[in-house]
């Protein structure tokens, strides 16, 4: 199982390196739009939804708010920034709301947040991409990174578990694990890119914490239609949601953050 996760990490790595670097800006743009759809159709698994017409009937409504969303930006009438923070809210609410899981989760509270969820994702990943697609491919790694030492920190030291009624197989060591790797990392970047350690480190540090509450709140959707993964695409860790989880929840603090701490 982890000779096949390494294989896909590697072959998805390749993938987005070209999608970053060797395509044209607005095809890498519909590339993220593609994704963000892709785990809008993961999505309606949570919904308890069967029919593949009521399923695409879901994702075409998120293509919808998408481009409308698209729209109200381009013509000044909205602001990303307050978006970002509605997604902060959001994000603040699911923290609380694992503590007092299992509670039940009907069907209309999970369409709604799959709209809290998808759509500032789309919005923060487009916005970083634009500023740089370097920038981008750094908190891709930053947020993954997290993932990754929690992982190996995990299975190596791991005891005390995270939130054993959402995802017995997170632990606190795991945890801190994937903070250390995360801190080393943003201390690198700091290091080539000339910003401040002391602040690149602990704003880093802040958007793996976020990430981790994406992680368990996607979680407690998939607990509670009784699934395992959200899907089959990557062999060895799931669905595409089981990739982006801890993106769509980090990716927004990454937004604001590149602003307001001059980054």
């Amino acid at each position: 199982m982890l000779r096949q996760r390494i294989i896909t990490a590697l072959v998805a790595g390749a993938l987005l390196l070209v999608v970053l670097f060797a395509v044209p800006a607005m095809a890498a743009r519909l590339v993220i739009a593609a994704v963000i759809l892709l785990a809008a159709w993961e999505w309606t698994g949570f919904l308890s939804l069967r029919a593949a017409a009521v399923r695409t009937g879901y994702v075409v409504l998120i293509a919808t708010l998408l481009a409308a969303l698209e729209w109200l930006l381009g013509r000044g009438l909205i602001g990303a920034p307050a978006l970002l923070i509605v997604a902060m809210l959001w994000w603040t609410a699911a923290f609380v709301w694992i503590f007092f899981y299992p509670t039940p989760v009907p069907r209309a509270l999970a369409a709604v947040a799959g709209v809290f969820v998808l759509l500032p994702a789309w919005l923060a990943l487009d916005l970083v991409y634009l500023q740089s697609p370097a920038q981008l491919l750094f908190m891709l790694v930053i947020i993954w990174s997290a993932d990754v030492g929690a992982y190996f920190a995990g299975r190596r030291f791991g005891r005390v578990k995270l939130a054993p009624r959402v995802s017995p197989g997170k632990t606190w060591e795991g945890v801190i694990g994937g903070l250390l790797l995360v801190g080393v990392l943003a201390g690198l970047g700091a290091w080539v890119s000339g910003f401040e350690a002391s602040v690149l480190v602990p704003f880093c540090v802040a958007v793996a914490l976020v990430s981790i509450v994406g992680d368990l709140t996607v979680s407690v959707f998939k607990r509670s239609v009784g699934m395992k993964d959200s899907g089959t695409l990557f062999p060895g860790h799931g669905g595409l949601l089981d990739r982006i989880d801890s993106v769509a929840a980090g990716s927004p603090l990454f937004a604001l953050g590149i602003a307001w701490a001059g980054l």
